[in-house]
C-alpha cells in the first residue's frame, strides 16, 4: 500500500500537470495546518504575529509596505496562498500582495486591544503577510505587527523575515522592484526543497516506523474538556496568560527536561495516571536543499504521562528514539496508532515550542532598532501552549483557552511548570 506521501505526491502531480509554477505541493507540516484549519467552523488559520514598538513617527507606511512587497516577491511562501483544490492541499503562487493596515482606536481601546481586534479579522482567502500598524500615545509609539500564516512559514524562518524586511527597508531606492530572474530562481528553490522535504517524508514513512509510534502512542487520547465559551468572563480575552523569568544555569534546560516540565503543567491540567498528547515542532530543511523561507518544521508528538514516572533518563531516551522517526508525516502518525487502536484522532492536549534567544533580532528600520514587545490574549489553537526563550535568562510563556480551562487551574499548572524549571529543581542534562 502506498504511503501517505506517495498518495499525496500522486495526487498533486496529477492536480497540477503544466502547472506547477502557479500550484506547489505542501510539506507534511503544512498539510497538518490545512488539515486543523479545515475542522475549525470558522476556518480560521493560524497566525504567527511578531510585535516591535518604534517611536512615533520612525516608521514610514509607504515605505514599509513597498519594503515588505519586495520581501514577498524574493520568497515564494511569503506570497503564496494555502489551498484545497479536489481536496488536495497546495500552495498557489501569487503577486506579493502585502497591505500595512493602520488601526484607529476605538475610545477606550488600548493599543493592545487594537491589534488583538486587527488580527481576529484575518480574512483566510487573503495574503500570507500582514503588517498592522497602532498608535500608542501614552507611550508616543507606534507598534507594528508582522503577521504571517503560519502554514506557509515555520518558526525557525521569522528571524530571517525580520533581518531581510530591515535590509530591505533600507534599500537605497525603495520604488525599485525585484528582477523576474530572481523570483524565478527562487520559486524554483523553493519548489526544489518541498519535493526534496517530500521525498525523506516518503522514506521515513516505513511499516518499522508506523509500528515504532503505533506502539509509542498506542495509549494516547485526548483529555482536554470541551470548549464552552459560557467559561470565559464577560468582557475577557478569549485567552489567559502567564510569564516568568528564570535564571538560566549551566547552558540552560535540556528539551527532555522541558517535556518533563510540561508533564508537570498537564497533571494540574488533566490528573494523574493519564497519556496527554503533547505537541512540538522538529526537524530543519532537507540537506542539499536550499535555504528557503516556508514551512518544514514537523509536529512530532510526546505522551505526556502524567503519573510520577518515568524519571527523566526514561524521558531522554524516549525522546531521542523518537528523533529518529522524526520525518514521518503528522498525519501518518496519527493513521499508524488509529490503525494500532487507539482512540486518539490527532488533537494535540498541549504545545511546547523552544527558540534561542540569540536567534531572534530585533526588527531596524533606517537605523532604528524596535523594541519587541508580547501582546497576550489571543486565541491559542489547543487547551494550553508552552513557550520557551532560552539565553542569558530563561523566558517561560504559558497561553491557555479560557473555554477550556478556568484561569486558577491554569495558574496552578504555571507554577508546576516554573517550579519544574528552577534550577534547585531541575539539572540540565
Amino acid at each position: 500500500m502506498l504511503s501517505i506521501s506517495s498518495q499525496y505526491l500522486a495526487r498533486y502531480r496529477r492536480l497540477a500537470g503544466d502547472r506547477s509554477d502557479t500550484l506547489l505541493p505542501v510539506t507534511g507540516a503544512q498539510r497538518r495546518f490545512l488539515l486543523v484549519r479545515s475542522l475549525d467552523p470558522s476556518g480560521r488559520p493560524d497566525v504567527v504575529p511578531m510585535f516591535f514598538a518604534f517611536p512615533s513617527g520612525t516608521i514610514d507606511p509607504e515605505r514599509l509596505r513597498a519594503a515588505a512587497s519586495r520581501l514577498a516577491a524574493r520568497h515564494t511562501a511569503l506570497r503564496s496562498r494555502p489551498d484545497v483544490v479536489r481536496g488536495t492541499p497546495v500552495l498557489r503562487v501569487a503577486d506579493p500582495d502585502v497591505t500595512v493596515t493602520r488601526s484607529t482606536l476605538v475610545p477606550g481601546e488600548s493599543p493592545a486591544d487594537g491589534l488583538r481586534r486587527a488580527l481576529a479579522s484575518w480574512d483566510a482567502q487573503g495574503p500570507p503577510m500582514r503588517l498592522f500598524l497602532v498608535h500608542d500615545e501614552q507611550r508616543e509609539e507606534d507598534i507594528l505587527a508582522v503577521a504571517l500564516d503560519h502554514a506557509v512559514c515555520d518558526g525557525r524562518s521569522l528571524a530571517r523575515i525580520v533581518d531581510e524586511l530591515g535590509a530591505a527597508y533600507g534599500e537605497e531606492a525603495p520604488g525599485s522592484q525585484v528582477e523576474p530572474e530572481e523570483t524565478e530562481a527562487e520559486l524554483a528553490a523553493y519548489r526544489d526543497a518541498v519535493l526534496s522535504q517530500l521525498a525523506a517524508e516518503e522514506r521515513a514513512e516505513t511499516p518499522e516506523a508506523a509500528a515504532y509510534w503505533a506502539d509509542r502512542l498506542r495509549a494516547l487520547r485526548a483529555h482536554a474538556p470541551a470548549p464552552r465559551p459560557a467559561r470565559v468572563p464577560e468582557g475577557a480575552w478569549p485567552s489567559g496568560a502567564a510569564q516568568a523569568r528564570l535564571p538560566a544555569h549551566d547552558g540552560g534546560v535540556s528539551f527532555p527536561g522541558l517535556l518533563d516540565a510540561c508533564r508537570s503543567a498537564a497533571r494540574e491540567l488533566y490528573g494523574p495516571g493519564l497519556a496527554v498528547p503533547l505537541g512540538y515542532p522538529w526537524g530543519g530543511r532537507p540537506t542539499g536543499a536550499e535555504p528557503v523561507v516556508g514551512c518544514f518544521l514537523n509536529t512530532l508528538v510526546f505522551p505526556t504521562y502524567t503519573g510520577h514516572g518515568p524519571g527523566p533518563e526514561v524521558t531522554a531516551d524516549a525522546w531521542w528514539d523518537d528523533l529518529d522517526r522524526a520525518d514521518v508525516p503528522f498525519d501518518a502518525v496519527v493513521t499508524a496508532a488509529r490503525a494500532a487502536g487507539s482512540a486518539w484522532t490527532g488533537g494535540l492536549d498541549g504545545l511546547l515550542t523552544v527558540d534561542d534567544d540569540s536567534r531572534r533580532p530585533p526588527l531596524t528600520l533606517a537605523g532604528v532598532e524596535g523594541r519587541e514587545v508580547h501582546v497576550d490574549g489571543r486565541p491559542v489553537r489547543g487547551p494550553f501552549a508552552v513557550s520557551v526563550t532560552q539565553g542569558a535568562e530563561i523566558r517561560v510563556q504559558m497561553a491557555w483557552d479560557r473555554a477550556v480551562f478556568d484561569d486558577g487551574a491554569a495558574h496552578r499548572a504555571f507554577d508546576a511548570l516554573t517550579h519544574a524549571l528552577r534550577p534547585s529543581e531541575h539539572t540540565a542534562q
